[in-house]
């Protein structure tokens, strides 16, 4: 098994990025889920109910962001500028973040069509991980997420439209594994990063939307075939949540070595 792909997705919901190489820390690869749209009120905002946003762009830059959106001049976030603490949160879980730049909020909320502002977790986010003592950005609940490329094989062979890895928005797929093998993980290690597998990832509307288009699939898939295959007591199952033991460069070809798992052979 290797790695096949890494992916690093700067803001919140908006357009992943793929990389060769990425520095893996204890808060997730570097960039990953820094940023995140929220409402006035800090409520956070994600493609689940305003799918436009997977089409938002974003470059990392020294200190910045880069957004781009079709039929809109390009703006920057300057990290300085992000100094306002605004209570926000994520899926329940509540922190402070930080606001700033109110050109960027229009911006945003022009390419929305909604009032929005955006918040910056920043250099230290303030969030804490659940099972690990130490930061976490906007991520749902843990700094990475795995998928296993025999397991969307195996999901596109039941689908008239294939989807693709961009779908689940993963940090990390693994190429040559058995169907769903992921699941029964308990601690890979890829290059020098050893990971503890915490969780399976519990699946929603948003990856029945095309991230190169921004619609929804009108037949809901994939989310039909998963709800018939992989629905478990709390809810649908497609990848896992991981957890680093410590840092390293991660980079696309390494070997996947799996160290431990829950069922014996």
């Amino acid at each position: 098994m290797h790695l096949i792909d890494l992916f690093v997705h700067p803001l919140k919901s908006a357009r992943g990025i793929r990389h060769t190489t990425a520095l893996a820390t204890l808060s997730g690869l570097v960039s990953d889920r820094r940023w995140m749209l929220a409402h006035p009120d800090g409520q956070f905002v994600t493609a689940r109910a305003l799918p436009q946003l997977t089409q938002i762009r974003v470059t990392v830059l020294s200190g910045a962001i880069l957004l781009s959106a079709a039929g809109h001049p390009p703006i920057a976030a300057i990290e300085t500028a992000y100094t306002q603490p605004c209570a926000t949160g994520v899926w329940g879980d509540a922190f402070s973040a930080w606001q700033g730049d109110a050109a960027v909020d229009a911006w945003c909320s022009r390419v929305l069509g909604c009032s929005v502002q955006l918040l910056y977790a920043g250099d230290t986010p303030n969030r804490r991980q659940k099972t690990l003592d130490a930061p976490l950005g906007f991520a749902d609940g843990y700094p990475y997420l795995l998928v296993g490329q025999g397991s969307l094989d195996t999901l596109n062979a039941r689908l008239a439209q294939p989807v693709t890895a961009r779908h689940f928005r993963p940090n990390l797929v693994v190429a040559d594994t058995q169907p769903y093998e992921e699941d029964d993980w308990t601690v890979i290690q890829i290059g020098e990063v050893v990971f503890d597998v915490v969780k399976p990832c519990t699946r929603c509307i948003l990856t029945t939307v095309n991230p190169a288009t921004g619609i929804a699939a009108a037949d809901g898939e994939p989310m039909t075939t998963l709800m018939r295959d992989r629905l478990f007591d709390d809810g649908v199952h497609f990848g896992q949540n991981l957890v680093p033991r410590n840092t390293g460069t991660l980079a696309v070809g390494m070997p996947v070595t799996v160290l431990a798992t829950r069922l014996a052979f």
